[in-house]
């Protein structure tokens, strides 16, 4: 074994300095006791005697600090493995049958005419882990609850499907058309778990690496926020997450780990299947990727298991008294197991064992052959069972199964641990021959010679078919399944909304409080209020949401422990057990990532939540966007609240707090509907809709964004006659104009409507236009209108043209249309081909920056003042006024000069 600098130091540092000795006279006599054992037994026994000293203390509940990393065997030892309670030679028939047609799912769909390939030796390298989950432990949700939530790993995808074609889940013509969504519909299947192209099938997207397990931590907390706040009983649920070593590089794969521990979560484990390859290497070639991942996991808090060797090394394992083979398999980096994988059973006699006479006798009375198939823990189903059933068991700490395999194992030697097996499609003859004899299967050479290779199935009636039925009944039901079972929520009516519809009077408030103030009576409803999901990354005050401390609480398992430093104020800091706000930290990732669960829970758990993120704008889509492409593709629901919304109105922050581009971002993500409201009636109508959509009859897997702000600005009362269509669709008239010789239009956005009223008032006193204000409630809808109809009239020439609502809501508003919002000129520039005359969009483009309202709106050209110009320019295009007033008005307003402008607005949180 190793030794002193050979082995990684148990406490880092050294012995901790304040600590004084009361008796050095015993100290010295336990030092004298171990350096006579290394004297007389050696390294390798003392430090047997000091792991058990140590094991002894804990036992003893005496405080010993954690160690890092053990040694690279298995964490449960051979004697307190469980019984295993499978009929192992079915199972491996059974999965036999599934790793050939997993691989040749995949080999077909790369055919010539086809090619589109598929991923073969991830599932090759896994297949074991699963089966064992699929046999004895995932739980279905025939039972009528949510089962176990599981989270698959994406490349693993093949292997799922192959084990759905042999319970009858899936036909042959649907693995005939993997990859083939479109062309092969509606048997397609998609590449990886994709909830949103297979409804019925899976249930969480995982191949963005990384969101895997940052979504299996999050999936876990939200059934203990569940079940602690009495929605749903979650306390059968158990959420697995299938993760590869590699995808343990990506940041958000350990992001979060600490809340997983601080929370105790042990409904949750991890499988690490460690293959010791990337996609084009080894993951850590010079180093030792599962006793890395120990010591970060061990640090955060979780329980390790590790799952290195298979049963044939036990005996080798029994043998080693002096810690010789330990220390080999401690010392010996991965690139170099990965290259024991390759060769043959005489290199490794020369390589690993050879170095060592102790060693080499070990083997000697074993074959080449024998050494070779010295296997991987993760390949061994009684190991694996006893890991899971480990990680069952034990309370108090999540845990982390980290398991190691051979990438494309089974499939040959031109694919087992080979560098490129990630990108190798396509078996030969002579490949699909070796692999069909090495598992078994009764398939003739003539059906592998002529033709595609055939799937296996060895009959519905077969003993291993029935048995798989019969495992699958008594853990309740298939899996993945993902089942809709939530029934349409009963809405609040009109009521609820009537408080944001009266304006706010005399009092500024931003639209961000205009939102919170509609959440806030939504939160008192006695049929919904209970199902929203408050969530923000440490901003509550921030946001003014602070009201809700008193009555909604902050979820805490543990309770509040401590007294608040705010207690005595009015809306102090509390947290509950029960708590219904989701306070989680300085983390949009995390904070997203409670926004999926809690989204999804009308389908992964039958009840429908309400999650409302809200977050500083900037940091959603810029910071979070492949998260809220995995909230679309997972089907989730909810509103998300970009707030401090705006490239100008958080006027102190800075650059890389000055969101210009987040709706455009929104426009690109199809489940994403997205407003940018200017008044507080608007936010109703638009939550009321939302409500609506999402979680009433007939309801739609979409979510929805709202920008808002945090500038106060008066809300005028809703009008009698308000546009509630054009409210909802994206374009309704706000002001009229009273009085001009000549017309324009100015479409607005958010914030910049005051600045469209002020600058219609301006072109009415001093330069004789009308000007009509139109509120643009949501650029983005009105161009998917556009562009659905644009589509449609394309492929149905015949039929009468339709006119996308753009054009209608415009269509007889004279003059030229001026567009102006707080983001960049392609916001409002989505909808220029479908607006009639001529058009012209005023934006922020380039980078913000910290200074005033005033001023920052006046450098980007977006205030009143260069609204007047812009309606001017347009005007004197179109000959309808001198082109000398456009510098008249330059100078006038000294828009050249960003110090001229007004301050504007100051402060404002919320």
């Amino acid at each position: 074994m190793a030794s002193g600098s050979d082995r990684n130091p148990i406490i880092i540092g050294g012995l901790p300095s304040q600590v004084p000795d009361f008796d050095p006279e015993e100290t010295q006599e336990w030092l004298d006791s171990l350096d006579a054992a290394v004297d007389e037994r050696g390294r390798e026994r003392a430090r047997y005697l000091m792991l058990r000293l140590i094991e002894r203390a804990r036992e003893k509940r005496v405080a010993v600090p954690e160690m890092r990393s053990t040694d690279y065997v298995n964490t449960i030892a051979t004697k307190d493995e469980p019984f295993f309670p499978g009929n192992e030679e079915i199972e491996r028939k059974v999965l036999n049958a599934t790793r050939w047609n997993a691989a040749v799912m995949v080999s077909r769909a790369q055919r010539p005419g086809i090619g589109v390939g598929g991923h073969i030796a991830t599932f090759a390298s896994s297949a074991s882990l699963y089966d064992v989950g699929f046999n004895h432990f995932f739980r279905g949700k025939d039972e009528g609850d949510g089962g176990d939530q599981i989270f698959f790993q994406g490349h693993a995808s093949p292997g799922v499907y192959a084990r759905a074609y042999l319970l009858d889940r899936l036909s042959e013509s649907q693995l005939d058309a993997f990859r083939q969504e479109k062309s092969k519909a509606p048997n397609g299947l998609s590449s990886y778990p994709h909830p949103r192209l297979m409804p019925d099938f899976w249930e969480f997207p995982t191949v963005s690496m990384g969101l895997g397990p940052l979504g299996a931590i999050y999936q876990a907390r939200m059934n203990r926020y569940m079940e602690a706040r009495g929605i749903a009983d979650t306390s059968k649920s158990h959420v697995w997450a299938y993760l590869g070593d590699g995808e343990m590089d990506e940041p958000e794969s350990l992001g979060q780990l600490s809340i997983a521990a601080r929370e105790g979560l042990d409904n949750l484990t991890f499988v690490v299947n460690c293959n010791l390859q990337r996609l084009d290497g080894p993951v850590r070639g010079n180093g030792k990727i599962m006793q890395e991942l120990e010591s970060q996991f061990r640090g955060a808090g979780w329980n390790v298991i590790k799952l290195v060797w298979d049963r044939s090394w036990d005996p080798l394992l029994a043998q080693d008294r002096d810690g010789i083979l330990v220390n080999k398999l401690n010392s010996t980096p991965d690139g170099q197991f990965q290259t024991y994988a390759t060769e043959t059973g005489g290199y490794i006699r020369d390589h690993f064992f050879g170095d060592d006479q102790r060693l080499r006798a070990m083997v000697e009375n074993m074959t080449d052959d024998q050494i070779l198939h010295l296997g991987r823990g993760g390949h061994d189903h009684k190991k694996i069972y006893a890991a899971y059933a480990a990680a069952k068991a034990h309370k108090g700490q999540p845990t982390v199964i980290l398991a190691q395999t051979v990438k494309g194992w089974t499939l040959g030697p031109n694919f087992e641990g080979r560098n490129a097996t990630h990108q190798m499609k396509k078996l030969t003859v002579e490949d699909l021959k070796g692999f069909r004899d090495r598992l078994h299967l009764p398939i003739p050479d003539k059906d592998l010679e002529d033709g595609a290779p055939p799937y296996y199935h060895p009959g519905r009636d077969s003993e291993e078919i029935q048995y798989m039925h019969d495992r699958r009944k008594g853990l309740g039901g298939y899996v993945p399944t993902r089942v809709v079972r939530a029934e349409p929520l009963q809405l609040p009516d009109d009521k609820a909304y009537a408080g944001a519809k009266k304006g706010s009077g005399q009092q500024k408030i931003a639209t961000t409080m205009a939102f919170v103030r509609v959440l806030k009576d939504l939160m008192r409803d006695k049929e919904i209020g209970k199902r929203f999901v408050p969530i923000a990354p440490d901003e509550y005050r921030t946001f003014g949401m602070d009201a809700f401390f008193p009555s909604a609480k902050i979820y805490n398992p543990l309770g509040q422990q401590y007294e608040s430093v705010d207690r005595e104020l009015l809306l102090a800091y509390k947290e509950s057990p029960t708590g219904q706000m989701l306070h989680d930290g300085i983390t949009e990732a995390g904070c997203t990532a409670s926004l999926i669960a809690a989204g999804s829970a009308y389908a992964t758990h039958g009840e429908p939540l309400i999650p409302v993120y809200v977050f500083y704008s900037m940091f959603g889509f810029q910071r979070t966007g492949d998260q809220f492409w995995q909230m679309a593709d997972q089907l989730a629901r909810g509103f998300v609240l970009g707030a401090t919304a705006g490239r100008t109105t958080l006027t102190g922050e800075g650059l890389q707090h000055a969101d210009g581009h987040s709706q455009l971002l929104a426009s690109t993500n199809p489940a994403c509907v997205a407003y940018d409201p200017a008044y507080g009636y608007e936010i109703a109508h638009i939550v009321k809709d939302g409500l609506r959509r999402m979680y009433g009859e007939n309801s739609e897997d979409i979510f929805y964004y709202l920008t808002v702000y945090n500038e106060p600005i008066l809300h005028p009362a809703e009008p009698a006659d308000a546009d509630v269509e054009g409210i909802l669709k994206g374009l309704h008239r706000v002001r009229p104009g009273e009085k001009g010789e000549h017309t324009a239009q100015i479409l607005a956005s958010g914030v910049a409507v005051p600045w469209a009223v002020e600058a219609q008032q301006i072109l009415a006193d001093e330069w004789n236009v009308k000007a009509d204000v139109w509120s643009a409630t949501s650029w983005n809808e009105l161009r998917r209108d556009a562009v659905e109809i644009e589509e449609h009239n394309l492929l149905h020439p015949e039929e009468e043209q339709r006119v996308p609502y753009v054009t209608q809501k415009l269509q007889g508003a004279e003059g030229p249309k001026v567009a102006v919002s707080d983001w960049m000129r392609s916001v409002p520039d989505q909808i220029a081909r479908w607006v009639p005359g001529t058009y012209q969009s005023l934006g922020a483009d380039g980078f913000g920056f910290a200074d005033t309202r005033g001023a920052a709106r006046r450098f980007f050209h977006i205030d009143a003042q260069s609204i007047v110009l812009g309606v001017l320019t347009e005007l004197a295009k179109e000959g309808k006024v001198d082109r000398s007033l456009l510098k008249q008005a330059i100078d006038r307003y000294q828009l050249l000069d960003v110090a001229a402008a007004d301050a504007g607005e100051a402060g404002g949180d919320a």
